[in-house]
């Protein structure tokens, strides 16, 4: 049975050794030099799978994924190659469907890994996913997941993604917990349906039960109306519970309520509302511990840990900062107005070999910084010393050096942090500021110098900033 490739290429003079090594190889090569060939080939072969140049004859590669949603076929999986690899650009390809990319030049070692790869791997499954998938972001970032042990949890979210079970993700802060969450909903049945998440650790106990449960008009002082929480807001859908090792006691019963029946009350409330929701759960402790010291329920910890995937942090993934770099110097010098900002390779060395205990958030916002102070050599950027032999006390990127920028940073943070939950319950509390006073535990006093110098006021709330 002939083993046919389909290559869609507009250069003949590139065709023809491609073809050779393909045919070299036990393939038999089928060439189409537009996106009008190519489909008139599927028309009548199926292939094992396919190469597809980016760069076409009065098109672009891409159009042929695009086309290929609409119109249908079986190509196999495709391989895109690309004088130019931008993230934007792989991202795009990714999300359309393509299992790789490869920049040209490549050697026939690294097109034959490529082949064996995508051939001994489950499909994609974006393929599948409506044409107006509202996550091109998201997709760019997981294309950005090329180390092993992330191209394994990609093939577990796959397998998640199929069964509506929960499952709870574990790793360091700043690792990309969020984004294994979204990705699983996208791949889901529910993709269509809300994803909504919710911080366990962002506010107090009475606020988060009311956050995620609701409440009925006059539960409490200040409930002027019925509020829906975020279980009802995300029916059908999917509810992302991060930090979830902070989760009040009291919290965590109601909670295992709702993964056993289904079901739960508003706060002040007398009816039982049902809610079809999927749980995700994440955290950054390790809940065996908490378990065994009686933090954690351990009927809730087993509910929760159906499935388990334990985000790698970034220094175990070295080959993925590059390319993170890249992503977020492409994105913030677009946002910041610097077209033409560039990462120098001794830069970029510097970068890969640092050690991120804040992880890829950590990453983010060096290169927001070099961006935004126009500031390439980062010094005074890193968090802790680069993992470098021999550096002495005064070597870039030593801890002294950094000092002075990292307190402005978690400053920074602290105020934002602030900011949000003084917001949140000045909002629950219908900006009742007595009690809203309490609830914070500081003075009412304290609470009207916090509500000036964060310029907060009715209608004024922001919305917090979500990391990847």
């Amino acid at each position: 049975m002939a083993r046919c490739v389909l290559m869609v290429q507009a250069e003949p003079g590139k065709q023809r050794p491609l073809s050779t090594l393909l045919s070299q190889w036990g393939y038999a090569p089928v060439a189409a030099r537009s996106v009008e060939d190519a489909f008139a080939a599927l028309g009548h072969t199926r292939f094992l799978f396919s190469l597809v140049d980016a760069e076409l004859d009065g098109a672009d590669g891409l159009e042929f994924l695009r086309r290929l949603r609409i119109q249908g076929g079986d190509p196999g999986p495709i391989i895109m190659l690309s004088d130019v690899a931008t993230s934007k650009r792989m991202g795009e390809a990714m999300a359309l469907g393509a299992e790789d990319f490869l920049q040209k030049p490549f050697n026939p070692e690294r097109l034959e890994n490529a082949i064996k790869e995508v051939l001994s791997r489950p499909r994609r499954l974006w393929r599948q996913a409506p044409a107006d998938d509202p996550s091109p972001r998201l997709q760019q970032e997981i294309a950005l997941w090329r180390s092993p042990r992330m191209r394994e949890i990609w093939e577990i979210i796959q397998q998640a993604a199929r069964v509506d079970v929960t499952v709870q993700i574990c790793g360091e802060t700043g690792t990309g917990k969020d984004l294994v969450a979204r990705a699983i909903h996208h791949l889901s049945q529910r993709q269509a349906r809300p994803f909504v998440r919710v911080n366990c650790a962002a506010l107090p106990r009475e606020l988060l039960e009311t956050e995620m449960f609701g409440h009925e008009r006059g539960a409490f002082t200040g409930a002027h109306q019925l509020k829906m929480g975020k279980f009802e807001s995300a029916d059908h859908g999917t509810i992302f519970l991060d930090e979830i090792g902070d989760l009040h006691p009291a919290l965590q019963a109601k909670l295992l309520h709702v993964l056993q029946d289904g079901e739960f009350s508003r706060v002040g409330g007398k009816s039982t509302i049902k809610v079809d929701v999927r749980i995700i759960a994440a955290t950054n402790q390790n809940l065996e511990k908490a378990v065994a010291a009686g933090r954690f329920r351990d009927d809730l910890y087993y509910r929760l840990n159906v499935i388990q995937i334990t985000v790698p942090p970034l220094r175990e993934r070295p080959e993925e900062i590059p390319l993170l770099v890249n992503y977020f110097a492409e994105r913030y010098a677009e946002q910041f107005q610097r077209q033409g900002f560039s990462v120098a390779p001794k830069t970029m060395e510097r970068l890969v070999q640092h050690s991120y205990p804040g992880n890829i958030r950590e990453l983010e916002n060096i290169v927001k910084r070099m961006i935004v102070l126009n500031d390439t050599s980062i010094s005074g950027t890193m968090s802790s010393p680069v993992k470098r032999d021999g550096d002495g006390d005064g070597a870039p990127g030593s801890a002294r050096a950094d000092a002075l920028p990292l307190k402005q940073v978690a400053r920074e943070a602290a105020r934002a942090a602030e900011r949000e939950a003084i917001s949140k319950v000045l909002e629950q509390t219908g900006w009742n500021r007595v009690r809203a006073a309490k609830l914070l535990k500081i003075s009412y006093r304290a609470l009207l110098y916090k509500i000036k110098d964060a310029g907060l006021g009715h209608g004024s709330r922001e919305a917090p900033t979500t990391l990847p």
